[in-house]
This record gives structure tokens, sequence and C-alpha cells, in this order.
């Protein structure tokens, strides 16, 4: 499995949605994620008429022998809610000398640095103990997985000591299901499944009627859902079949394979076909980062240069509000704002290749 190759490409398209530009709570096209590759509960799902997925899976074609050994990992955000409070101005209202309680403000500004209440993220990994294929054929194989709630805080204090906020980062318990299927399709040819489930339990008290409610209970069902959710795959003694061209004596059943949610490609070196990742996001078989990319932008319907000249053009009150709303928001701008002007002009537009055109 070549996780370098996957991994670059999958930090690419992971934030994809959950942080566009231009990066900042305030902007209208951030005030509600657009995520991809989201697993709802089911209890959400059903509220919303079925909807919204509480599943994808995975289905794609292998060569493979009786010593055939399959790898499979899953990877998701994990969505936390980021509330920053104000501490009350009446010392009655503290709930103890260290501890002063707060209110919840949109945002704080402490010595000049701004905090505000958005969401934040966590990678998250599920492996899947790795398994002789033929092994899979004879039963299925599930795994059930759960990453618990979590509650932190954070003081906020002047310089001088003073306690003046506090950031609040709840995060709600997501739990799911892997399920691995092979079956025969011919001889030395097998036919791999693999479905991710949402399990996470929530109670909906809204109608989808009721807009405000509507809100609420999406953005508590987002903290219990899996979000950017996207399968690995690897394999030894063995080839994974593109989908997207596979060989003609296997292209009618290449056909008929039931990808839900998901796209399966083939990663890594042109030719390779060990690893393969099924994303969210239609890619192309051997996708490849532009040499000339300074870093991710996560924004793919956009390119670097565009997005990079954006990110120059902010404002003073822009920019400080980008670096208080996203670590990552915050990479993007430091990186920006020290780009070498030779990197910039890299970006401009790079010659792929050239093709003889015959005269007639």
């Amino acid at each position: 499995m070549n996780l370098d190759v996957v991994d670059k490409i999958v930090n690419a398209v992971l934030y994809e949605g959950y942080m566009l530009y231009p990066y900042r709570p305030t902007a209208v096209k951030n005030q509600q994620r657009w995520n991809f590759g989201v697993l709802y509960p089911q209890s959400y799902s059903l509220n919303q008429g079925g909807s919204e997925a509480i599943s994808m899976q995975t289905e794609c074609l292998m060569l493979v022998n009786d010593t055939t050994v399959l790898e499979v990992r899953i990877r998701f955000l994990h969505l936390l809610q980021r509330q920053v409070g104000k501490v009350y101005d009446s010392e009655e209202k503290s709930t103890s000398a260290n501890t002063p309680a707060s209110q919840p403000v949109e945002s704080l500004e402490v010595d000049g640095r701004l905090f505000q209440s958005w969401q934040e993220a966590v990678e998250r990994e599920v492996v899947v103990p790795v398994a002789l294929l033929r092994d899979l054929e004879r039963e299925s194989q599930n795994l059930n997985f759960s990453f618990p709630a979590e509650t932190h805080y954070e003081q906020l204090r002047e310089k001088s000591g003073r306690p003046v906020g506090a950031i609040e980062r709840r995060q709600e318990n997501v739990s799911g299901e892997i399920s691995l299927t092979a079956n025969r399709e011919a001889r030395g040819v097998a036919r791999l499944t693999v479905k991710i489930s949402n399990l996470t339990s929530l109670e909906i008290s809204g109608k989808v009627s009721d807009h405000t409610q509507f809100r609420n209970d999406r953005d508590e069902a987002l903290l219990r859902a899996t979000v950017s959710t996207h399968t690995i795959l690897g394999v030894s003694q063995g080839e994974f079949v593109s989908q997207l061209d596979p060989p003609d004596h296997l292209r009618a059943a290449a056909a008929t394979c039931k990808n839900l949610g998901t796209w399966p490609v083939l990663v890594g070196e042109e030719g390779a076909t060990d690893t393969m990742l099924s994303s969210p996001i239609i890619l192309y078989d051997y996708p490849q980062i532009a040499p000339e990319s300074a870093g991710n932008l996560f924004d793919g319907t956009e390119i670097d240069e565009i997005l990079t000249l954006r990110i120059m053009t902010m404002t003073e009150e822009e920019k400080r509000e980008m670096r208080g709303a996203d670590e990552r928001a915050r990479q993007i701008l430091e990186r920006t704002e020290t780009l070498p002007i030779e990197q910039l002009m890299k970006m401009h537009g790079a010659v792929r290749g050239l093709k003889a055109i015959s005269k007639k």
C-alpha cells in the first residue's frame, strides 16, 4: 500500500467543502459547511426523508490468487464545536476564583488576537485487520469502531494574567461499522465490496419545515457524522482493476460494480495496481498534485494562482479574522504572505507535454 502517495492526494481533498476560500466564518460562502462524503446518523437521515446518506459502498474488481492479502483503512473528519466565551463582568457569576463563568459570544479579542466560535475537525483513521481474500470469500468481515465524546476547555488570559474568556471544544461520539465481502467472479477474478455505515445515536426533535430547528439539528448531526469519508485499499499478491479503464474482458463485470457515494481510482506511479483510493470526490486514475503548488488551499473548484492572488488582496481585518478562524487557515495565510515571487510565477502556467502535429 503506497500511503505516501495516497496522503498527498487525500490531504488535498480531505477538507474540500469543510474549509473554502475566503476561509472565514463571517463569509456568506462559509455560513454553512458544504461537506463531501458525509455519513449522518440514521435518525437524522430519516427526519430528512432519507435524503442524507448514512452509508457508502465501494465495489471493485481484483485479480487474485490463493495468497492474495488485502489491507483496508478508512479515514474521515470528526467535527467539533468551538465555542468562545467572554467572562461575565459581574464577579458574582464566577463559578470559582480560578474558573470564571463566561457567556457565549461569536468572537473575542484578546491582546490583539481574534478568537472565533466555529467548527474544527480531527482526522480519524480506522485500520481493518489484514485479511486473506480467500477468507473473505468464505465469510464476510465486520468491524465496529467508535470515538468517544469529549469536552475540553481553554482559558483565555490577557498578558497581565487576568482571565477574560474561555474556549469550549465539544466533540460528540461517533460510531460505525465497516463490512468487507469478497465474491469470486471468474477464475482469478474477485469482486470486493467495502461498506461503511454510521451507527451513531441521535435524538431529533425538529421538523424539516422549522428552519431554525432544522439548522440546529443539522449542526448536531454533523458533530456525530463521519465527514470527508474515504477508503484506502491495498493488496499484495494481487492487483486492483481500474474502474475507469478496465481490460476488455472485464469491462462488463466492472460496469456492474455498485459504488455508492464514492468512486475508486488507482493511485501511485502510472501503471501501479497495488493501491486504490475510494473518494467522495470524483478523481481519475493516478491523480497527482501539481509540482507548482506551494501547499493545500482546500478549494478544488479554483486554481492555486487565483486563490493566492485573492488572499493577497484581503484587507487587514479580513486577514485577522482568517488567522483566528482555523489553524489550517492561519497556515495558508502565513504561507501566502511569505510566498517568493518565483513560486507565484510558477503557478501562472506549465507545459505538461508536447505533441507533434503532422502537416497534411
